[in-house]
């Protein structure tokens, strides 16, 4: 058995490490990487944001959604074909 069992490096707030004053729902490219390709909002877990900087992201995020800056959900694409028109 392994002895040494690797430890995942702990997550650290980009917006505390950048000293962020707030979080501007306007700027949709860095919107979009605290978001899914299918448009959902990125868990705590997964982005390494704090608890008060994600709530803050969560806002700028439905904001930018009500402005139409960014999309509630992205459609699905599939290349599946559907039974009724192959024949």
């Amino acid at each position: 058995m392994a002895e040494y069992v690797r430890q995942p490096r702990k997550k650290y707030c980009q917006f505390c490490k950048e000293d962020s004053k707030y979080i501007d729902y306007k700027d949709f490219g860095m919107l979009r990487k605290y978001m899914t390709d299918r448009g959902k909002i990125k868990p705590r877990r997964v982005t390494g944001t704090c608890t008060q900087h994600q709530h803050e992201l969560a806002v700028a995020i439905k904001r930018a959604r009500e402005m139409a800056l960014v999309p509630y959900a992205v459609p699905v694409v599939s290349n599946r074909i559907d039974r009724k028109s192959r024949g």
